[in-house]
């Protein structure tokens, strides 16, 4: 949703995102489905193929890999459970949803957001 509001915002047409199948628990063609059904922008995975050593190459032709392991409290470290969901459930995806204040989190969340371009090879 976050990722939706500020890609309208700025004119995008779609949503790209670094999943690739199977590198982690939760990056199965069922969630990927799930997750799909969030947005209305269609979603781009460039790396949905490639394995890690593949994705480390290419970060660091980029030059997004020195930052991609610093050591951060991530969303992956602070919502993430510890054993994730490899086949998630639409509309239990959806009446979780319900309980949030989306908008709210939305907002806060574009009222932080950094620019930062990055051009590939």
């Amino acid at each position: 949703m976050i990722a939706e509001e500020l890609a309208n915002s700025t004119k995008c047409w779609a949503l790209v995102t670094g999943d690739s199948l199977g590198q982690v628990a939760s990056q199965t063609a069922g969630n990927l489905s799930v997750v799909d059904e969030a947005a209305t922008l269609p979603f781009l995975r460039p790396l949905i193929g490639m394995d890690k050593i593949e994705i480390t190459q290419q970060a660091q032709a980029i030059g997004t890999f020195e930052t991609s392991i610093e050591p951060d409290q991530d969303c992956c470290r602070l919502f993430v459970p510890p054993n994730p969901s490899t086949n998630a459930n639409l509309d239990q995806v959806r009446r979780a949803e319900a309980t949030l204040d989306i908008h709210g989190l939305v907002k806060q969340a574009l009222e932080k957001i950094e620019l930062r371009e990055f051009h590939f090879p």
